[in-house]
């Protein structure tokens, strides 16, 4: 085998474990079903965040190739699956990607291989989906004649201190043997790496660590619903509870949750507690309907901050600051923006948009505006959905005719509401 690692699922995860294992001296191949992206890297074009095009191309100076061949896996003694778990219509678990590339791998598997399943996904998975496929594919075994483990991603994309190298990564075997084959292989190129008991205790590991996020930001959006009511301000408050320097950790509220993390992943976990034990998971249903719940509540703030001033919202230009589901990146999955405009518009709101990192948006009926100083200043209403860097978030809002701030900055004005 001359292939150190091939990597199926050339996304924010595969991507970058990609490249780590690639500056470590590995031989590394990625697998991608896009043209697309197997052409723009070749090319040396990066496609994610994270990642420049210098990144890429000191990734192919290295020996890095991408490829849409299945046949590479041939020479593979690694493999890590990165592509995506989805929720289908109808909330449950999307695996279609997993059976897919665990089909795939399977028709090329070789003795001794490992592979490890790194797309989130729920309790069960890697043992009871991804396993038979691979055997059955194959024909070898699982502990016996190939290595199989789970290991959780932790990307962050954006986060400038902790990357993949540094964040220290779980590994949970099918077997003990399993388990230190994957400790080792990564341990070629992350700092610190943990082995979890097993499979089960590595996948629910990482829902754990969504679904902590996910429950404790509902709790500050319930919160933040109240606290205006009362005339509390409950950005204050967070500061306040922020000083003990034990015992609390600060969430703060804000127009929804976005990303694949967080509106995703509890779901998987919530969704097989139900249908394996057949009762609900109360604290995530509960968080998915606050968090769900927040982009119709900034809409009817919206249209309340309108009415203070006789303007009706149906007919108003509304612009909206910042689409992208985090600061400071050009991810637009899942994020709240585009609910948030739909519910606008379904008011009668004209909604326009900008944010330096998306050119085109997906909200049907937006229109993006090139300087968001000039459109504040014309539009009824400016709302900072995404606190961008970039953005002068003082001048913008001296600047706009309304400003309501969802991000808790140090936007003031007569002319300024707080989420």
């Amino acid at each position: 085998m001359s292939v150190d690692l091939v990597v199926v699922g050339l996304g924010y995860v595969g991507l970058p474990l990609a490249r780590e294992a690639t500056l470590a001296g590995l031989n590394v191949r990625g697998l991608d079903l896009s043209s697309a992206v197997v052409d723009g890297l070749n090319e040396r074009r990066s496609h994610v965040d994270d990642l420049s095009d210098q990144d890429i191309a000191e990734m192919v100076s290295r020996g890095f190739v991408a490829t849409a061949d299945e046949s590479v896996l041939d020479e593979a003694r690694t493999v890590v699956i990165c592509v995506p778990t989805p929720l289908a219509e109808d909330g449950s678990p999307d695996l279609g990607a997993v059976t897919g590339a665990a089909a795939t791998i399977g028709r090329h598997l070789q003795r001794d291989t490992l592979v490890v399943l790194e797309s989130t996904t729920y309790p069960g998975t890697t043992d009871d989906v991804v396993r038979p496929i691979l055997e059955a594919g194959s024909g070898l075994r699982a502990g016996e004649s190939f290595a199989l483990a789970f290991s959780p991603e932790r990307i962050d994309p954006g986060n400038a201190t902790f990357g993949l190298r540094n964040t220290p990564k779980v590994v949970g075997g099918y077997t003990s043997g399993c388990s230190r084959r994957a400790r080792e292989f990564y341990a070629a190129f992350i700092e610190r790496v943990i082995v979890a008991k097993g499979t089960r205790e590595a996948e629910t590991a990482k829902l754990l660590e969504n679904t902590y996020r996910h429950v404790n930001i509902a709790l500050v959006n319930e919160m933040v619903k109240f606290c205006h009511d009362l005339r509390i301000d409950l950005w204050d408050v967070i500061n306040l509870a922020s000083t003990k320097p034990f015992g609390f950790q600060a969430f703060r509220p804000g127009p929804g949750v976005g990303g694949h993390c967080i509106p995703i992943d509890p779901n998987y976990l919530s969704h097989h507690v139900r249908s394996e034990l057949g009762y609900s998971f109360r604290f995530v249903e509960l968080a998915e309907e606050i968090n769900s719940g927040m982009p119709g509540y900034v809409a009817r703030r919206a249209q309340d901050i309108l009415n203070a001033d006789r303007v009706a919202i149906n007919g108003a230009t509304v612009l909206l600051l910042g689409v992208t589901y985090k600061p400071n990146i050009a991810d637009e999955r899942e994020s709240p923006a585009v609910p948030l405009a739909r519910a606008l518009q379904e008011l009668g709101a004209k909604v326009v948009y900008h944010d330096p990192y998306v050119g085109q948006w997906e909200a049907a009926g937006t229109a993006r505006v090139d300087d968001p100083i000039t459109a504040g200043a014309e539009a009824e209403l400016t709302i900072l959905v995404q606190d961008h860097a970039e953005y002068d978030v003082v001048k913008l809002a001296r600047t706009a005719r309304r400003f309501f701030d969802t991000r808790g900055t140090d936007a003031a004005g007569e002319n300024v509401r707080r989420l």
